[in-house]
């Protein structure tokens, strides 16, 4: 049982990576920092379940690498990330093709030397564009397309927030774009970035993740999901983490948990997800969310026809309920045991009532293989997986509700992991300034007897 007298600087409510990330700062400058987390272990939506020697994501989104949260954030430089082939795979019209991104600003410039010469090469009138060679059409549309995200890539930040705001839907209708090249490439990858296949996302938002997507590559955790908080939740203090602890209520000075009484502090940090902040904080603001849905298979003889390799591979004829899929097992080989083919698949939105099936169904014309006998490992549906970031949307929302009170995660920021590390950064800044902390007041104190993290 909690010491009536024993005290923190800052209680971190959720184990998430926003929570940990933020307590990882917090005690790196000194400040005594209790983080309480409900369920049985760290993590939150990034968990990854173990199913005879495979390890599978709940929701497995990949990540854009490399990135400024995940190269600054204190704990992550362990980070092993396996990372997919340059571009992606996409399907279209039975065939598959590789569409790619420069991603330098050297690669802008030999982009953009394509469109010159191109603009100034004779145009052939048999050849005509959109309807030949890649799903974003011929020569002439793949160098605008290179072109158009090596700029990107380019941008910064701050000019790409400046632009006027708009569903992504909307903006990419209205740039010019050639169609072939918005449905047969930037709507499928903007679906898979975002989470949202109807691109109700703010244009802002869509800018922001094409320009990561332009200048890295796309990744995933080696070891699942799971490893990334792990990593964070084992670089904080012995004790810091407290699984199992269930706060139901918070104010400026003090949590309350069921099992262990009121925990007094100088500040609260929510790290929770939004509807569980809501829960704690009523009136709080809880967005809506994108359902997503991760259909496991494995299988001992993928043949010639799973050879797409490390790539992720995009549906562009959006012919099923498959948004993106991929062998997980040639990109994180860790994940699967020996012999033996991960099949990892994302359906975006409501899923269809047998789900299974009309994966199965799918994934047979994107792979161009049976699948009738491949084992379903898991279903991993996730109601509220990723807040939706619809327009007007601000991805710096407060995260100091009053002196005290903060809050962080993806839903104070953009929707993504790193949205949830930059929130973690805002607030974990914000609680220092407010308590003018350098070193710990309760250096003193005795350790917790709360029980440790399982």
């Amino acid at each position: 049982m909690l010491e009536p007298t024993y005290q923190v600087d800052v209680v971190v409510v959720g184990a998430g990576v926003a929570g940990l990330a933020a307590a990882h700062r917090l005690t790196s400058a000194g400040v005594t920092t209790a983080v309480l987390e409900a369920a049985p272990g760290v993590g939150g939506r990034m968990s990854t379940e173990r199913v005879d020697g495979f390890r599978l994501d709940r929701i497995g989104r990949p990540l854009s690498a490399p990135g400024p949260e995940l190269r600054t954030t204190p704990g992550l430089a362990p980070l092993a990330l396996r990372r997919f082939a340059p571009g992606v795979l996409l399907h279209r019209d039975g065939r598959t093709h590789r569409v790619g991104a420069p991603a330098t600003v050297g690669g802008a410039r030999g982009a953009l030397h394509a469109v010159r010469a191109l603009a100034s090469a004779p145009r052939s009138p048999v050849a005509a564009p959109g309807r030949t060679g890649t799903p974003v059409g011929g020569a002439w549309d793949q160098a605008r397309l290179g072109a158009a995200l090596a700029r990107i890539a380019a941008t910064p930040v701050e000019r790409l927030l400046a632009r006027p705001e708009e569903a992504a839907a909307d903006a990419l209708a209205a740039r010019g774009i050639p169609a072939r090249t918005v449905e047969g490439f930037l709507r499928p990858l903007l679906a898979a970035l975002l989470c949202d296949p109807e691109l109700t996302t703010s244009s802002r938002s869509a800018d922001l993740a094409l320009r990561a997507f332009a200048g890295g590559r796309l990744g995933v955790p080696e070891g699942g999901a799971e490893a990334l908080p792990e990593l964070l939740a084992r670089a904080l203090p012995p004790g810091t983490v407290r699984t199992g602890v269930r706060v139901t209520s918070v104010s400026t000075t003090s949590v309350t948990t069921a099992e262990h009484g009121v925990l007094r502090c100088r500040a609260v940090l929510l790290a929770t997800d939004a509807r569980a902040a809501a829960e704690l904080l009523p009136g709080l603001r809880v967005p809506d969310f994108h359902p997503v849905t991760v259909v496991h298979h494995t299988t001992d003889d993928p043949g010639p026809a799973l050879s797409t390799g490390t790539s992720l591979l995009l549906d562009a004829d959006r012919g099923g309920p498959v948004a993106h899929t991929a062998v997980l097992s040639e990109v994180d080989p860790s994940r699967a045991p020996a012999g033996r083919a991960l099949i990892s698949s994302t359906v975006l939105g409501t899923p269809p009532e047998d789900v299974d099936t009309a994966v199965r169904t799918h994934l047979a014309r994107l792979y161009g293989t049976p699948t009738n006998r491949w084992e379903t490992l898991a279903v991993h549906h996730t109601p509220d997986a990723v807040p939706a970031m619809r327009p007007p949307y601000d991805p710096h929302r407060p995260v100091r509700l009053l002196a005290g009170l903060y809050v962080c995660g993806d839903h104070r920021d953009t929707g993504t992991v790193q949205g949830a590390l930059h929130s973690a950064t805002r607030a974990s800044t914000a609680i220092l300034t407010d308590l003018g902390a350098t070193t710990s007041m309760h250096e003193a104190d005795p350790p917790s007897t709360m029980p440790r993290a399982a």
